[in-house]
């Protein structure tokens, strides 16, 4: 009955350390980052993308895609917060604090 709690949608975080010294390097984080975004991700910090998800089961679909697509070197960290633990962030810019990103459009019912 419950079917969007905030204790069962989730967000998944990938934290990325990726290599850029040679040209090759930079195609695979270039191409990285390209797959992310095709994948739904949204960039939330330099080296940190998020994607809202309705499901656990949603989530592990695209975990499975981002290991997929992790390059051959670099550190790429994966995290899954439920939307209640993701609503408690604090963005801060300077010394201005700024609501949380609100949830993706894809979930507005009507």
């Amino acid at each position: 009955m419950n079917r969007f709690s905030e204790y069962r949608i989730m967000w998944v975080l990938v934290f990325f350390d990726l290599p850029t010294e040679t040209k090759i390097e930079r195609m695979r984080h270039t191409q990285f980052r390209k797959d992310l975004l095709r994948d739904g991700f949204t960039r939330f910090q330099l080296s940190i993308y998020i994607r809202h998800c309705a499901s656990v089961e949603n989530a592990e679909v695209h975990i499975a895609r981002v290991k997929s697509c992790i390059p051959p070197q670099g550190t790429v960290s994966i995290l899954c917060i439920t939307d209640k633990q993701f609503g408690r962030i604090q963005v801060i810019y300077g010394k201005k604090e700024k609501p949380a990103p609100k949830a993706s459009p894809q979930l507005s019912l009507f």
